[in-house]
């Protein structure tokens, strides 16, 4: 096959164009998995305001599904709900035992009237915000790379690297939005 810089025979558009448009449609689509996550993010962030506990921590895992979901969309990927959750808890847990009740203590501590509500409303807010930057990114850059639900491995140290580093990130961000 001779690939040249003219245009393609019967067709009005060059090799390079084509190569153009196809990083244009790439780099869209990246810019679209970002604003996503943005999204969310956001969504997450109102989580905190519900003032009824365990509900906040409910609706925080159908935000994150319902990303996951959207993600999968974009990238021409079939969701399945039951393997969204297991991810999502194993990327979570990935923090350990006594990170898997913080959520549930900030939640609960909702019921405390004055400082206890407030507090969980600002610390829910946090959290949420960063476990979906944390979730959304990490599935970024696996699609990006290639990756797809097969070979997608929530307990690779890699995965927790960068999910840790998201997840931090993901929390400054939260911190400059309040």
């Amino acid at each position: 096959m001779n690939v040249t810089n003219k245009p393609y025979p019967n067709k009005s558009i060059s090799h390079d164009a084509l190569l153009n448009g196809i990083t244009k449609r790439i780099a869209n689509k990246s810019d679209q998995a970002h604003s996503l996550v943005h999204e969310h993010l956001i969504g997450s962030m109102a989580v905190g305001f519900i003032p009824i506990p365990m509900l906040d921590s409910a609706v925080l895992m159908g935000i994150h599904l319902k990303m996951l979901n959207n993600l999968c969309n974009l990238y021409g990927y079939k969701f399945s709900k039951t393997w969204g959750k297991s991810v999502i808890a194993s990327l979570l847990g990935f923090f350990g035992t006594k990170a898997a009740f913080v959520p549930l203590a900030v939640s609960i501590a909702k019921i405390i009237p004055g400082i206890g509500t407030v507090s969980a409303i600002a610390s829910m807010s946090i959290l949420g915000a960063s476990s979906t930057y944390a979730i959304g990114k990490v599935f970024i850059q696996h699609f990006e790379s290639g990756g797809t639900f097969l070979n997608f491995n929530p307990d690779e140290k890699e995965i927790h690297t960068r999910f840790k580093r998201y997840f931090d990130e993901g929390r400054e961000i939260a911190s400059k939005m309040k």
